[in-house]
């Protein structure tokens, strides 16, 4: 059987565009084309998105345990690692082996003594004319919280806390044992003519969260301790659940220190005048504390951002994001501020370059 001759049909075909305008307009509009999709997926898939990002916060706190112990006990990393894992464990399993009844019980009260407050206050300001009746209240009340949104209604759920803060632990152990290998996978999708400052970007910003989360974690291991024996001396009911609660809304700046501050002035107003004042004093002075002596120490060695800038992404975070978005507005904030950076002094060694070559030739 003898071969048949190929034939290629001759001519344009209809969908190909030979006028080179034509062809730079498409690849623009293919280009915008792209970015709105990368934006849609975006928007679509921020929960996990923001579960991936939460799980870096978390493995930078692991990581940043691993490089602390690495610097006393010149073990490998997997040990390392797994020294900082049964130490955070068995502080956990020890507090709440330690004061679990007593926090159980403060809980409940808590709730009852906030509850019991909300009515007097908003019974005060009803009838001084400063706030509508029981069932305006009631309305505004289902109108704000219809307001929140589908993107922070899976946070409602135990279930799906619960499976969050799961999710977040592993991907965070995962990226801690060996954050090589995803820092190369990174790499690899860069083209190679810029993965060397994408390699020496990332490590800034590695390096940037882990000292924000040692700031982070100072601060609320003091302001919880401080708040706890201060309110404890004033005699102040639930001081421990205070502290504790104090402790766990320092990770979130300016907005976590007025919402503790308003627990404390109402469980301490509960009890009396004389405990209110004692609350109130005692907001003052650590929050005095922690804003004059000890965040300027541990800023020297962490990230130095505006408060300005930080309330203003935290607002935004929250608005966008939900309680997700609030609680990881800060890492957000410095990584980006530290790419930035990174670009500014990209800019300003151009510049230099470009004067210098200028300058060269001026003489020559």
């Amino acid at each position: 059987m003898s071969d048949e001759q190929l034939q290629v049909v001759e001519g344009a075909s209809p969908n190909e565009v030979r006028d080179p305008a034509t062809r730079r307009e498409i690849k623009r509009a293919a280009v915008w084309l792209g970015m709105a999709s990368a934006i849609a997926v975006v928007v679509l898939l921020i929960q996990p998105l923001l579960i991936i990002f939460a799980g870096l916060v978390f493995a930078s706190l692991l990581d940043g345990g691993v490089r602390l112990i690495g610097r006393v006990l010149p073990i490998g990393r997997a040990w390392r690692l797994l020294i900082v894992c049964l130490l955070t464990i068995a502080f956990l399993v020890g507090t709440f082996y330690l004061t679990g009844v007593q926090v159980a019980e403060q809980i409940g009260q808590l709730r009852s003594t906030l509850e019991g407050q909300t009515v007097r206050l908003t019974s005060w300001l009803t009838s001084q004319g400063l706030m509508p009746g029981a069932s305006d209240i009631s309305g505004v009340a289902r109108q704000a919280l219809s307001s929140v949104g589908r993107l922070t209604s899976w946070v409602g759920s135990a279930f799906g806390a619960l499976t969050t803060m799961f999710m977040i632990v592993v991907i965070g152990l995962f990226v801690a044992m060996d954050p090589r290998v995803y820092d190369r996978g990174l790499q690899w999708m860069i083209p190679e003519d810029s993965r060397q400052e994408f390699a020496l970007t990332t490590q800034r910003m590695g390096h940037t969260l882990r000292r924000l989360m040692f700031g982070r974690i100072v601060g609320m291991v003091a302001e919880g301790v401080l708040t706890w024996f201060a309110l404890m001396l004033g005699g102040v009911p639930m001081a421990m659940i205070l502290g504790i609660l104090t402790g766990i809304l320092a990770f979130i700046p300016n907005i976590g220190a007025f919402v503790s501050g308003a627990l404390m002035v109402a469980v301490g107003f509960s009890s009396g005048v004389d405990t209110g004042l004692w609350a109130i004093g005692t907001y003052l002075i650590v929050q005095t504390f922690d804003g004059y002596v000890l965040i300027p120490m541990v800023a020297k060695r962490t990230v130095d951002m505006p408060p300005a800038l930080t309330l203003g992404t935290q607002i935004l975070a929250s608005a966008l994001f939900g309680i997700m978005g609030l609680a990881l507005a800060d890492p957000m904030t410095a990584m980006l501020k530290t790419a930035m950076e990174r670009r500014s002094e990209i800019e300003e060694e151009e510049r230099d370059d470009d004067g210098e070559g200028s300058a060269g030739k001026a003489r020559a």
